[in-house]
């Protein structure tokens, strides 16, 4: 009962991206569906297979096609979880609200990505962070290096020997 007076105050345009949002939902359960089902299936195919002398490279083939398979139901299983996330955000009200921010996430943003968390320039800024920190974490994790050792002393210390013998 309380669902229904909770539905009932949702903004129309609140109510119509919830409705989306459980339109995606569904579509995206099916389609996991269908990849796990289409997976299991060329599995057991190839179970078969192998007892007859199935060659290295359609084995290496059916291999491929189960990890892109599984990397496709990993990303789906992301976007699953994002989607529940936004449902759960309005059902607190706080759907539509940057996370970092607190600010307002346009409605333009939001009919585009109904699941979106941030702004556009939060979402800008995460990004560069991540990337930033990917990159130097592992440049860095190379050597074993902290960033201020870098890999200037490295070189010093390399070309030092070579003139020492000269």
């Amino acid at each position: 009962m309380i669902n229904n007076n909770r539905q009932r105050r949702l903004d129309p345009f609140t109510r119509k991206q919830k409705e989306k949002l459980l339109q995606l939902r569904d579509a995206m359960v099916d389609s996991m569906a269908g990849v796990a089902q289409d997976t299991l299936r060329s599995r057991a195919e190839g179970s078969e297979a192998s007892a007859f002398g199935m060659h290295q490279a359609d084995a290496g083939s059916d291999a491929y096609d189960r990890d892109f398979a599984l990397s496709l139901l990993s990303q789906e299983q992301d976007a699953l979880y994002e989607i529940d996330q936004a449902l759960k955000r309005i059902e607190l009200g706080t759907y539509g609200v940057c996370e970092m921010s607190g600010k307002p996430i346009p409605r333009a943003r939001l009919e585009a990505i109904p699941f979106a968390r941030f702004t556009v320039e939060c979402q800008s800024q995460l990004e560069k962070q991540s990337k930033a920190s990917r990159v130097r974490q592992s440049v860095t994790s190379l050597f074993g290096l902290t960033e201020e050792e870098g890999g200037e002393a490295e070189e010093e210390e390399a070309a030092a020997p070579a003139e020492v013998k000269e």
